[in-house]
Parts: structure tokens; C-alpha cells; sequence
């Protein structure tokens, strides 16, 4: 993607170094997680809500039940912003000004609208419950006609995006250097922990996708 005029509603105007506008570097901050929040307004009310996402190409894809006002709400088509943020480390420095964090996040605009096709509503579940867990689809049962029913799926097409990034030390000033203090990053990761059976799994063995991630967390949680 190109830079965006000076007006545009995704250009960062906050540290504009750390921004990025290729599409390849949005792709990698939105596949790296699954938690997005989706922010919209109705009647001058805003809402932000936390949702479970997939990336479908330049499309996101959002779910939620059919009895939610505002999930509807989204379906119409009013504007809504995505947001994804990844925390990697946290950065102390001398003072207390310059402590940050280092992290990856991206902003995502467009306009959802609803997936009504029975076919096309099951396939992106399945899609769902693999970007949470890889391979996880194929080991549990789909949703039936009453799961489907009961569940809106939104499409959204990303129309506008940017993405910002955070990585290094502390921004320490120069009169700052011989203080006493230490500064330096802390990293951060998301990882997985003993898996927690259901009674009747206890004895049962391990699913492919949940032993893939025990064994190379770090391929799925950056």
C-alpha cells in the first residue's frame, strides 16, 4: 500500500516512524492472533467489544449470536474500526517518563456485512476454530443446522488499515545515562500451559493439534 494522504483515517499522526501500510505486514500482526475488539457507533452511542476474528485474504471475519442487538447492529453495514494489539516486552527505563512497551497492532476499517448461506456460514466456523488452534476443525464436530441458525457470521472487507510497531530499548535521555537504575526490556509471550482434560478425557490421549502446540508454542505465539 501506498502512503495515505495526510487526511486519511488510518494515517498514524503519533510517532509516524513506527507505522506500516503493506499489506503484508498487516497480515502478520492479524494471523499471529485471534482476539480482536470492534469498535462502531449507533444513535452517538460508541461500543467496543471484544471479538473472536479470522482473516479471510483482505476480509475479516467476526461471530457472534443471533441475539445480539449489536452484532446486527454491524451486519447493516455502518462503519466499523478492528483493532488488534500483541504486548512483546515490557521497557523500563531511567525514568519513568521513557518506560513503554514494545508491541505489533493493527487498525482495520471497513464495513460488515452478514454471510447468509448455510455453506459458507459453516466453513467460516470451521475457520474459526482453527485460527484459534491449527488443525482443531477436523477433531471436533461441526456446527449443525441449529448452531448455525442461532450464530451471524460477518464478513468484513478491510477498506483502510495501518499498522504500528514498537521494538528496542528505552528512549533513555542522555542526562539520564549514569543514574543509578537499570533499564532494559522484559519479553513477553503468550504460551500455552498444561492442558486441563474434561473428566471424560482424562484417560483419552492428547489431539494432534493440542500436542503441536505444546511442542512449538512459539510457531503460534510469537
Amino acid at each position: 500500500m501506498s502512503e495515505p494522504a495526510r487526511d486519511a483515517r488510518h494515517r498514524l499522526r503519533r510517532i509516524p516512524d513506527r507505522a506500516r501500510y503493506e499489506r503484508t505486514d498487516l497480515h502478520a500482526v492479524l494471523d499471529a492472533g485471534f482476539l480482536a475488539h470492534v469498535g462502531f457507533a449507533s444513535a452517538e452511542q460508541p461500543f467496543v467489544l471484544p471479538m473472536l476474528y479470522w482473516r479471510d485474504g483482505d476480509d475479516l471475519l467476526l461471530h457472534g449470536s443471533i441475539a445480539s442487538r449489536l452484532m446486527g447492529m454491524l451486519g447493516t453495514g455502518i462503519q466499523a474500526c478492528v483493532t488488534v494489539t500483541h504486548v512483546d516486552g515490557l521497557v523500563l527505563a531511567r525514568s519513568h517518563f521513557h518506560h513503554s512497551v514494545n508491541y505489533r497492532s493493527a487498525v482495520c476499517f471497513g464495513r460488515a456485512r452478514l454471510i447468509d448461506d448455510a455453506a459458507a456460514k459453516a466453513t467460516a466456523l470451521a475457520h474459526f476454530v482453527d485460527a484459534v488452534l491449527p488443525g482443531r476443525a477436523a477433531e471436533a464436530r461441526p456446527a449443525d443446522r441449529n448452531e448455525l441458525a442461532a450464530t451471524h457470521v460477518l464478513r468484513m472487507p478491510i477498506e483502510d488499515a495501518s499498522v504500528k510497531i514498537r521494538v528496542g530499548g528505552a528512549r533513555d535521555d542522555k542526562a539520564d545515562l549514569a543514574l543509578p537504575h537499570w533499564a532494559g526490556v522484559v519479553p513477553l509471550a503468550l504460551q500455552p500451559q498444561r492442558p486441563r482434560p474434561e473428566t471424560e478425557c482424562r484417560d483419552a490421549p492428547l489431539p494432534a493439534s493440542v500436542q503441536r502446540l505444546l511442542d512449538a508454542p512459539s510457531e503460534r505465539m510469537p
